[in-house]
């Protein structure tokens, strides 16, 4: 039985798994999925996780359920060394160890990207996992309660200040989403007011969503501005140690709450631990047709999609253009990846991938939403029903879309769910509390034992 190692369960790992399973032959090839997650994670819903706006487990697509003839290995390749056709898997728990392999697919996924910034590591938080966006939306509702106790000052200035780094898609969606959500907030503390709240979202470059249009990105700007939020364009992140944002501008407030979303980088697996060729940004060299290597050269039975492979983009007028790293590529490489391995299997025709752009749509916040395709751009509820719409479509599995529209069906008719559950990030905490001795502590361990 063929050996088929898959490398990362993300969008184009899980639906290679996914349409291998539906077109090879019983007892044909096992096929072996490595990822440190039992889920995939559909990305475009992380920032409506933020806002409370769909649950945090229905973005996440359990692998076992849907995988069923597949194998699963809860664990991550640290190498890749194709010249012994195998890749070393650091387990969960346990030493590592070498899983040889026929076929090879790496569908790696890329990873975030930092800088040595002061006090980043420390405080910064990113969005590229559930339990992130999980994280983000507790801080937030945990901050407003600990604000509405507060009087006037510093301390509840900080704690009502989110900053989130990096204007691309991520960075963009996530902050609308976010301030739709605090602001929705406001009418469930009197306490507080829309002034207490200080939103700032900054970007290196001169504009934000790249993806779209000069002209649909300055609106967007204005946009969330006419909403209270400051957008810092051309300025960088200098320091953020002990919560204290310091800007390239010279702007410096305190922040409760920073969120880094500045863009992707490599896997490292894939651009220090490899024998596979990759280019000068790390990226695994793809042929058209998703093999890797060259036309001229190569490589057998190696296979790669997503956002560490460098794939020609053959629908770009742009020569030697490559496929840009979303959802939208990722996923419709899996697909083709599935069909072409099944095709080189049962001496079918592999075909290109090729895939002209549906467009680019983008949430910014509750009932806000913007929208281009080509020189059509639709802004405001229609964008963000068209939003909604697309992604309901494209989450996997109709398990999934179910759940996803009875949330927001919920929401619609009860609004959201303002409940935090910060706790469980340190579940032990509680317990570990009412064990301590209150007063004496004899006389507190016999009161306990007599009640």
């Amino acid at each position: 039985m063929r050996e088929i190692v898959i490398v990362g369960g993300g969008y184009a790992g899980f639906y290679t798994a996914w349409g291998l399973q539906k077109t090879l032959r019983k007892g044909e090839a096992r096929v072996t999925v490595v990822d440190p997650r039992p889920y995939m994670t559909y990305q475009p819903f992380l920032p409506e996780v933020t806002a409370g706006s769909i649950e945090a487990r229905h973005a996440a697509v359990s692998m076992r359920r849907h995988l069923r003839s597949t194998r699963l290995i809860a664990g991550s390749v640290t190498k890749i060394s194709n010249a012994d056709r195998t890749v070393t898997v650091r387990p969960a728990s346990g030493a590592d160890y070498d899983l040889p392999y026929d076929t090879l697919v790496v569908t790696a996924g890329a990873v975030t990207r930092t800088f040595p910034i002061p006090g980043l590591e420390q405080h910064a938080i990113g969005l590229k996992h559930v339990e992130e966006a999980v994280a983000i939306r507790d801080r937030l509702m945990t901050a407003f309660d600990q604000a509405a106790s507060l009087p006037p000052g510093a301390e509840r200035r900080k704690l009502l200040t989110v900053t989130f780094v990096g204007g691309g898609f991520s960075g963009v969606e996530g902050f609308g989403e976010l301030l739709s959500l605090a602001t929705a907030m406001l009418k469930s503390y009197p306490e507080l007011s829309f002034d207490d709240l200080s939103f700032h979202l900054v970007e290196a470059r001169g504009r934000i969503l790249p993806e779209v249009g000069d002209k649909p990105g300055a609106w967007v700007v204005r946009s969330l501005e006419r909403r209270g939020a400051h957008v810092h364009l051309n300025t960088q992140l200098v320091s953020t140690e002990d919560g204290h944002v310091v800007l390239s501008s010279g702007e410096e407030f305190d922040s409760g709450l920073i969120v880094w979303t500045a863009g992707n980088a490599s896997n490292p697996v894939v651009h220090n631990h490899t024998d596979l060729p990759v280019d000068e940004r790390g990226l695994l060299v793809v042929r058209a047709d998703l093999r890797v290597g060259t036309d001229s050269e190569p490589v057998p039975e190696v296979w790669a999609a997503g956002d560490d492979a460098a794939v020609p983009d053959l629908a770009s007028p742009i020569p030697g253009a490559h496929t840009v790293p979303n959802a939208q590529h990722a996923v419709r490489q899996g697909k083709r990846l599935a069909k072409n391995i099944a095709a080189s299997l049962h001496g079918g025709r592999i075909r290109n991938y090729r895939h002209s752009s549906l467009g680019v749509v983008a949430t910014l916040g509750l009932g806000r939403g913007i929208f281009q395709y080509k020189s059509i751009v639709i802004k405001g509820l229609p964008a963000w029903l068209m939003h909604r719409g697309y992604h309901v479509l494209a989450v996997p599995t109709w398990e999934r879309k179910v759940r996803v529209l009875t949330v927001w069906l919920t929401a619609a008719l009860y609004g959201r769910d303002l409940v935090s559950l910060a706790s469980v990030q340190h579940p032990r905490d509680a317990f570990v509390t009412s064990g301590r001795p209150q007063g004496s502590g004899e006389s507190r361990v016999s009161d306990h034992m007599a009640g």
